[in-house]
């Protein structure tokens, strides 16, 4: 049991949170569907001023692809303001577009994401009850205790390396050395 536990959170560990992303927030929802009705509207004002086919293609492209944008965050609480040009290049619009540039590249915290895994499970191993769920909810406790202490490990390689960059590449060197599993 206690190995199955080691091989999930390794398994996280290694994998890293670059594949987790938060929830679309309304900023993101609105700016998808301020892209969609952008790209509506590219359409359309292609089709007017007459341009090449290719641009026309392009727009047409992009039209159906900000739709699965929109199908993938959802719809925002609040549509902002966007039945034309000057709707949509507005300084309120440019805000939201800013906002969500903002937000999109944010990610959870990988610390924060060991500690939710590992409440989750000693929440679940509570659920078993029992000698089970006890021996679990233990070896949890026990994992989040390393992993503070791993994480304060870590806070203090990097403010060492941060405060005395002559000695950073000696450091650096050391730890290539180590041994896989310890790194």
């Amino acid at each position: 049991m206690r190995n199955g536990i080691v091989i999930i959170i390794s398994i996280f560990v290694i994998s890293g949170c670059d594949s987790l992303r938060f929830a679309p927030g309304e900023e993101m929802k609105q700016n998808a569907w301020l892209h969609e009705r952008s790209t509506d509207l590219t359409v359309k004002i292609a089709d007017d001023e007459n341009v090449s086919p290719q641009l026309q293609a392009l727009a047409e492209l992009n039209a159906v692809q900000s739709k699965a944008f929109v199908l993938d965050y959802g719809l925002p609480k609040e549509l902002p303001d966007a039945e034309n040009i000057e709707e949509i290049l507005s300084e309120e619009n440019s805000q939201i577009v800013q906002t969500s540039v903002s937000m999109s590249a944010l990610r959870p915290d990988a610390w924060e994401f060991a500690d939710g895994a590992i409440d989750l499970g000693i929440g679940v191993a509570g659920l078993l009850g029992g000698v089970w769920g006890i021996r679990i909810a233990s070896v949890l406790r026990g994992a989040r205790q390393k992993s503070q202490a791993l994480k304060e490990v870590i806070q203090g390689n990097e403010l060492f390396m941060r405060q005395h960059s002559q000695s950073a590449e000696s450091f650096k060197t050391a730890q290539r050395n180590q041994s896989p599993q310890t790194r």
